[in-house]
Parts: C-alpha cells; structure tokens; sequence
C-alpha cells in the first residue's frame, strides 16, 4: 500500500497535506479505501463551518457501507472536490490525488504535531 511520507495520517484513516500556509487538503488513506471497496457516494456539507478535530465532516458510501469522515485537526471547511459528485470512483482511483475530498483552513498549524507520520500509519494498519 501507499503511505506519501509528506502527508500526515490519522488513527481513523484520514490523510492531510498542506498545500499553502494554512491550507490543506484532506482525504481517505488507500487502505481506507480499500477496506470500504467500491466507492459510490461521497456527501459532505460541511463547507464555511468551523469544526474541532475529530469532528465528523461527512461520510462515503460503499457499495457495501457507509462510513464517517473524521477531521484531522481543527479549522474551518472551504471547498469541497466537486469532481466527486459525478466521479466517486477518484477516491479509489487516485486517493491521495484526484480523489481528495475537502480543502481546508488549519485554526492552529501546530496541531499537524500530533498526527501520524507515514511510518507510524503504515506499522498501524499492519
């Protein structure tokens, strides 16, 4: 499986990578992925809400399950990845790329700290 070392990752199979300053984006881990399969559905509607770490900020629909979608930090929802409204399917395909799910403000940088390196993640979900 693929852990980029330049993301941070959560105990609930969230990755984050900042992309500038204080944004970033998040999504699922391919593990995640592919512990849920086929991926049909992804529904968040969160954007403009400022949210605490752990928070919920939506879920994914599998063709099996529905699972919640955890933030890794504290912050504020700005966009959401439209392409997965008619393309659920990049999640799978493409996780740590095409297939983010929400661009995000960090309220405190310094909480990226107490997340997992990729290391730590991968010997996690051994």
């Amino acid at each position: 499986m693929n852990f980029p070392a330049e993301l941070k990752y959560t105990k609930d199979h969230e990755w984050i990578k900042i992309v500038d300053g204080n944004t970033a984006l998040i999504g699922i881990t391919d593990f995640a992925q592919r512990e849920l399969g086929d991926i049909v559905y992804v529904d968040i509607s969160t954007v403009g809400k400022a949210l605490e770490a752990e928070a919920i900020f939506g879920t994914v629909e599998a063709v099996k399950t529905v699972s919640d979608l955890f933030l890794p930090v504290a912050g504020t929802v700005t966009e959401v990845n439209s392409a997965l409204e008619k393309n659920p399917e990049l999640v799978n395909n493409d996780p740590y790329g095409e297939g983010w799910m929400v661009k995000f403000e960090l309220a405190n940088t310094a909480d990226l700290d107490g997340l997992l390196t990729a290391e730590a993640y991968a010997e996690l979900v051994a």
